[in-house]
Parts: C-alpha cells; sequence; structure tokens
C-alpha cells in the first residue's frame, strides 16, 4: 500500500523552507537544516520535493501568495532558469509605480501631496511583496543569474526613474537643493525597503501598526526633500544642476 502523505505537512514545510532560506540564503541552506527545523527525517522531504531547487522555487511561488497545492508531488526540480525568469517577471510586475509615472509623464501636483504619493506607493509594493523581497535579497549573493536582475535591474529601474523625477522637481523649486539626486534617490528606495520589509526580521524590531510607521516614512521622506512653506522658491546649490 502507498503511503499516505499528510498534505498539510505540505504548508508548513513550505512557512519553515522560507524561513531558513531568509535567515541563510540558498547556498548555505541544506534540506538537513529544513528537516531538522521541521522536525521530520532528511527523507520525509523528499516526498514534497525532488530537490533543494525544487523547495527553492517552490518557496519563491508561494511567497505573499495564497497557498496552493501542487497538481503532484513531489514537486519536480524546475528547468533551468524557470525559477530566474519568474522572479524577474515578480519584481517587474512590482516595478508599476502609479504616482511616480504619472508625475514624469508632467502631471503636477502640490509638492507634498506628489511626493507623499510616490513613497506610499513605492512602501506599498515593497510591503505587498516582503517575503519575496527578502528572499531575493538574501539569496541574490548566491545565485549570479538572480543578482543580476536583483542589483542591476529592478533596483535600479526604480532608482533611474526617481532621479528624473527629482531632479525635475528641483530644477522647479519645488524641492530642496540636492548634492546629488541619485542618493536622494536611493535614499527614498532604502528607507522604504528597510521599514517595509527588512524591519520585520531585524532582531530589535518593534511591533509597530504599520500603518503607523508608513506615515511616518513618508513625513520624514518629505520634511528631507520639501523646503519649509515659508523659505521662498528653492534656488539651485551651484554645482547641482544636472
Amino acid at each position: 500500500m502507498a503511503r499516505a502523505i499528510p498534505r498539510d505537512r505540505l504548508r508548513r514545510l513550505v512557512e519553515v523552507a522560507t524561513s531558513v532560506f531568509i535567515e541563510q540564503g540558498f547556498r548555505q541552506t541544506k534540506m538537513d537544516d529544513v528537516a531538522e527545523t521541521l522536525g521530520v527525517a532528511k527523507g520525509t522531504l523528499y516526498l514534497y520535493v525532488e530537490s533543494k531547487e525544487a523547495l527553492f522555487d517552490l518557496v519563491c511561488r508561494s511567497a505573499d501568495r495564497p497557498f496552493e497545492e501542487p497538481a503532484e508531488l513531489p514537486v519536480k526540480s524546475p528547468p533551468t532558469g524557470a525559477t530566474i525568469k519568474y522572479i524577474a517577471e515578480r519584481l517587474a510586475a512590482g516595478q508599476v509605480m502609479p504616482a511616480l509615472g504619472e508625475a514624469l509623464a508632467g502631471r503636477k501636483r502640490p509638492a507634498r501631496d506628489e511626493l507623499g504619493a510616490i513613497v506610499g506607493d513605492i512602501y506599498d509594493a515593497l510591503s505587498r511583496n516582503r517575503v519575496g523581497m527578502k528572499l531575493v535579497d538574501r539569496s541574490a549573493r548566491d545565485i549570479p543569474e538572480l543578482g543580476k536582475i536583483w542589483f542591476g535591474g529592478a533596483r535600479g529601474v526604480l532608482v533611474d526613474a526617481l532621479s528624473h523625477y527629482l531632479t525635475d522637481r528641483t530644477k522647479e523649486g519645488r524641492f530642496r537643493p540636492m548634492l546629488d539626486v541619485k542618493i536622494a534617490a536611493r535614499f527614498i528606495v532604502e528607507t522604504c525597503a528597510f521599514w517595509a520589509v527588512h524591519r520585520h526580521w531585524d532582531a530589535a524590531r518593534q511591533d509597530l501598526p504599520e500603518e503607523r510607521v508608513r506615515s511616518a516614512v513618508i513625513d520624514l521622506v518629505a520634511a528631507a526633500l520639501i523646503e519649509p512653506a515659508n523659505s521662498g522658491p528653492a534656488k539651485p546649490r551651484k554645482g547641482t544642476e544636472r
């Protein structure tokens, strides 16, 4: 008689493997580590997944999504490049930032409202995909193909778009003069990334209401970039024209 496989254990396996991959990265994670954390024999894992590559692919596809049972067990190892292709598509979908797109297209709003909407979109996109983002960030150094799309692609596209936006608004006198718009753009992205994603795995994290954190991030970025209302139009500093 074929051995019965408790399907609810697969959901738990995905949860445990997600934590282990985030903690150790792809290269350092061993199937023994996952089995020990789950509390089963290593051989039991192979009733559910064919390999570590299959497990990583399943974890990536399950991140920030309602769990769906695979049609067949064990889950097969993905074809070469399939996991990277899926991650690239997920990252591209997450790059849709409506407020930034509207601003770059020429639609203008009051500076505080416009910047707040842009930062809010970035924060929300990262927050919605925080588990997947953390997985990719942790393993990007282990998988060269993943590193290329993470360090050289996804984040770079957003920083470049923000840089164009900041340059335009600074020239118009709506933002404070900046010594380097690239640094300012990266500051916005990394600030959102820490509070929306990384703080949830921070050893000293505080359990703060998400909306409170989001509002504080928007307020702090706005305070850093927008001139006080009574200061008059901003005048670009020498050497900051781009």
